[in-house]
């Protein structure tokens, strides 16, 4: 009797109507006929190479980088670190940096232009903050928008003379002594602030401190090779100083996993989709967006061929059935860039999709919670937001419409992704702006689709 009550539980299961929806979406696909095949090796992971190039600007080494990333936003780094008389060269490729001590870096004729990279912004200050010479630092008109009091209120308390538009770029950097040490605990979760004052703490006096309450990109710290201690209330302490010697940082660069989840999506989405990405990063602070999608089901495989300095191997994907789950607030840092691609998963999944607890969002490129929102609605998804996340109940069916890519490259990657299964096309008003990070998204993807 048990067992005739599973076997109608099961049917009507089979007929409840969100179970049909997927059924009739998947067939609907299947008309379509397209799928994600073929293998694919990305550009080098950007996180990975800012820093390299940072890093071994002040280093003793002439490093060498293969698979560098020379997107906009680390090109821009490339500039930056030009114009105050750092040497590099592109040699078949590779990418060469002769370092020296920052002692004998000479100031720039004109402001650094950090064109749209956070990074570069964040990061570079560190160093600026130590030179014994006047500079300044500015970007386009959407990085002028985006805070940087969570780097001044550090480096300031290290004794950095620094001025700003209210909290804004451009940001004015005056030669001062020596900075000094300080013990500072990470108010909001953030790998570019940990960077920065671990960077400004190389050249201060004594020992630096900076306690992260919750786990952030490991990069800096792991390229570095400085100390680490986890501390008894779950945070860990990194520490720089100037006795810390700068190894010889030359790589090959893994490939870049915050590009690599677009085709994921695509690959998962697809019906008879199999896709192997190579050479991917592997770094377990950047591979949340990974469990996440294993918890919703995702047909995943991952094999770490590369431990040093930055794990990396290859992601195997199949198309899944995927069912939405509510995102631990604890996951956000680790997943922040992924979440535009997951909101379009998401819709796409069975169940409610809840995310909270991501309010950083509205602080990046674009306000992205808003874009998300937004654009979502107008291609027919009900999606509610909040001040710090959104809710999605799904399977929804994705219609044509435009798209405002608020000049955010990943709202247009997720949204040229939802495009390969809307029911009409999906216009988005300026898709060159992946050029930021990714110039050659396009290509791949029209190379790995199959008609």
């Amino acid at each position: 009797m048990a067992g005739c009550k599973q076997g109608w539980v099961c049917i009507l299961h089979l007929f409840s109507f969100p179970v049909v929806q997927q059924w009739a979406e998947i067939f609907r696909r299947l008309i379509i006929m397209k799928k994600v095949k073929g293998e694919i090796y990305l550009p080098g992971d950007k996180s990975i190479s800012h820093r390299a190039a940072l890093f071994s600007s002040f280093g003793k080494h002439k490093a060498e980088f293969q698979n560098f990333n020379f997107n906009e936003d680390c090109s821009a780094t490339l500039k930056c670190l030009e114009s105050l008389r750092i040497q590099w060269r592109i040699k078949q490729s590779v990418l060469q940096i002769e370092g020296k001590p920052i002692s004998e870096w000479q100031p720039s004729n004109s402001p650094l232009d950090a064109k749209n990279s956070g990074t570069t912004t964040r990061l570079l200050s560190g160093i600026l903050a130590n030179l014994s010479f006047k500079s300044a630092l500015t970007g386009d008109s959407s990085l002028r928008m985006r805070p940087m009091k969570r780097i001044l209120d550090p480096l300031k308390q290290m004794g950095a003379m620094i001025e700003s538009n209210n909290n804004l770029l451009p940001l004015q950097f005056y030669p001062v002594e020596k900075l000094k040490n300080i013990r500072y605990k990470l108010p909001v979760a953030s790998a570019q602030v940990k960077s920065a004052v671990l960077l400004a703490g190389l050249f201060a006096d004594g020992q630096t401190e900076v306690i992260e309450p919750v786990q952030t990109r490991d990069h800096t710290e792991r390229l570095l090779g400085l100390k680490i201690v986890q501390n008894a209330d779950g945070s860990k302490s990194i520490f720089s100083s100037g006795d810390v010697e700068i190894p010889d940082l030359s790589m090959e660069i893994p490939g870049d996993f915050s590009s690599a989840i677009f085709f994921i999506t695509a690959a998962l989405l697809l019906p008879g989709s199999e896709l192997l990405i190579k050479n991917i990063s592997l770094n377990p602070t950047r591979t949340g967006f990974l469990d996440i999608l294993k918890k919703m089901g995702a047909k995943i495989e991952q094999n770490i061929s590369v431990d040093n300095p930055e794990p990396s191997g290859g992601l195997f994907i199949k198309h899944s059935f995927l069912k939405n789950i509510e995102i631990p607030a604890s996951s956000i840092p680790n997943i922040i860039d992924e979440i535009p691609a997951l909101a379009i998963l998401a819709s796409q999944s069975e169940g409610k999709f809840i995310l909270r607890g991501a309010e950083e969002l509205r602080f990046k490129e674009s306000d992205r919670l808003k874009a998300l929102a937004e654009n979502l609605k107008a291609i027919g998804v009900n999606v509610t937001e909040y001040q710090d996340g959104l809710e999605i109940t799904g399977p929804q069916s994705l219609q044509g419409g435009n798209i405002k890519s608020y000049n955010d490259h990943r709202i247009v990657m997720a949204f040229a992704i939802a495009n390969l299964i809307a029911a009409n096309q999906i216009k988005i008003d300026n898709p060159d702006c992946v050029n930021v990070s990714f110039p050659d998204f396009w290509d791949i993807l029209n190379n790995i689709i199959e008609k």
